[in-house]
């Protein structure tokens, strides 16, 4: 290593200076120097905008709404399904021989109890919603793309394919599941297409298989409906110079469309899964209640409920409530964070002054 000498009153000779000038405030802030603050840093502090009392008061008054509305709604029934889940059941009174008018209170037993003997159809019904969410969503999601990208080409009568693909998502949930039902009946089509007779409404796999089948083919087109506004806003000139430099429909795919519509398609999976999470109405139309196959968290809440068994109910829907915040909890710490990249995104603690180096030292 050697070093170059400019001569004195050159524009290299004067960079020199003001570099060196720069590493030395760099290193005497470093060494604790009061007199060498880093003017740049002083002057992004300065620029920094700060939030007026009157922009603070404006913010609080226009998220208020949303507040109360999410209180009433969200707050205020958690709060009293927690309490109510602290209660049993009514029974005789061993003194009177009468029916108590009160709900006893029993503390954390109903909770217990789903690990004992009584926590059998529990389990079932937990098994089975995670069962129905993950099998449904995954289809859904590889069904949903392949939708997106069907509606995304420009072809003769698009309009008309994706006005037929989102009329399934548009027709109500119960329409859907009475619809199914006629299909899946015994003498319905869907036992005329293979040319058996399924009972598909009784208990066994066929029930989940009808009831993942009637999910899937109303909820996909909502993931390929988000999907088709990610793949709306990507570059065109992107593919095309892609083409040009020989990637394929399949690299294109990977290497394009999937890394750039990414976060559209994980906001939809996020709302499927919590959808599919508190699943009811579908299995209880099309296949019925109390049926072990399909019987899910909800409607085992309902169940309890419609018995006049409150407080097991409560706890049931507290469960789930913390089930389905767990798995919100979980995706969005690890697949938020990937969904955009942020290279800016450092602490500020961890951002240390490096020395300047100066232009003139060269390698030999």
């Amino acid at each position: 290593m050697v070093k170059t000498h400019n001569p004195p009153g050159s524009a290299e000779d004067r960079h020199d200076d003001t570099a060196g000038r720069v590493y030395g405030v760099a290193r005497g802030s470093a060494r604790g120097g009061s007199s060498a603050l880093p003017l740049a840093s002083a002057a992004r502090r300065r620029r920094k905008p700060r939030a007026t009392a009157g922009s603070g008061r404006l913010a609080a008054l226009l998220v208020s709404p949303t507040l109360l509305v999410l209180t009433i709604v969200v707050l205020y029934p958690t709060i009293v399904a927690l309490k109510d889940s602290l209660f049993g059941t009514p029974g005789l009174d061993p003194k009177t021989g009468f029916v108590d008018e009160t709900d006893p209170f029993v503390g954390v037993q109903n909770y217990t109890d789903i690990f004992g003997v009584a926590g059998e159809r529990f389990w079932n019904a937990f098994w089975n919603t995670s069962f129905l969410t993950v099998t449904t969503v995954g289809m859904e999601t590889v069904i949903g793309v392949a939708m997106a990208l069907i509606m995304n080409r420009a072809f003769q009568g698009r309009a008309l394919v994706r006005a037929s693909i989102l009329v399934p998502w548009a027709i109500p949930t119960a329409v859907t599941g009475l619809l199914w039902r006629w299909i899946f009946n015994s003498n319905g089509i869907a036992n005329a297409v293979i040319g058996q007779q399924v009972l598909w409404t009784t208990e066994g796999f066929h029930a989940k298989a009808a009831v993942i089948i009637a999910d899937v083919w109303k909820t996909a087109p909502f993931i390929g409906l988000l999907v088709l506004a990610g793949l709306q806003v990507i570059n065109k000139e992107v593919y095309e110079a892609a083409r040009i430099d020989g990637a394929g429909a399949v690299r294109q795919f990977w290497s394009i469309t999937l890394p750039l519509v990414k976060p559209a398609l994980m906001v939809a999976v996020l709302f499927r899964t919590l959808d599919a999470l508190r699943m009811f109405d579908l299995p209880y139309i099309l296949i019925g209640a109390q049926k072990e196959s399909v019987e899910t968290l909800s409607m085992l809440a309902q169940d309890q409920a419609a018995n006049v068994r409150f407080g097991p109910a409560a706890a049931y829907a507290v469960i789930l409530f913390l089930y389905v915040f767990l798995i919100a909890l979980a995706f969005v710490r690890l697949l938020g964070a990937n969904v955009v990249g942020d290279d800016d995104a450092v602490p500020k603690r961890r951002r240390r002054w490096l020395p300047v180096r100066r232009p003139a030292e060269v390698a030999a």
